[in-house]
């Protein structure tokens, strides 16, 4: 285990280790209000790195680094690819055919908002 004294060394280790193996790294925070006391870990079984700081500076520091983390952590698919020009585009047809067909509701419950009264309580 490594303490890291500077936040910038800690940042970009941190976000390397994570890109060097994103299934195997874990995250952990640890907050100890009595002393005041913020500890973050990042490991990959292998590379433990570890930040420590009583200073309440670095809340926002580790607010960005929590939020880098976690865009990375999410399974986010890179945005399609554009239609060629020669190919039709049969999204529009589709609108307007939803909107011109009236939907037409399939279940049996009620028809009005599907809110129920609440029953009052009994007296004694």
């Amino acid at each position: 285990m490594v303490y890291i004294t500077s936040w910038q060394e800690y940042q970009e280790a941190a976000e390397n280790l994570y890109a060097k193996a994103p299934n195997k790294a874990r995250y952990c925070v640890k907050w100890r209000s009595s002393e005041g006391k913020l500890v973050l870990k990042i490991t990959d079984d292998t590379t433990c790195i570890k930040f420590k700081t009583y200073s309440s500076i670095f809340l926002n520091r580790f607010e960005a680094l929590n939020l880098s983390l976690i865009q990375k952590m999410q399974n986010k698919r890179p945005a399609p690819i554009a239609q060629t020009l020669g190919a039709p585009d049969n999204t529009k047809d589709a609108d307007q055919a939803r909107a011109a067909s009236p939907l037409i509701s399939q279940s049996g419950g009620p028809t009005a908002g599907g809110v129920k009264k609440k029953k009052p309580k009994k007296k004694k």
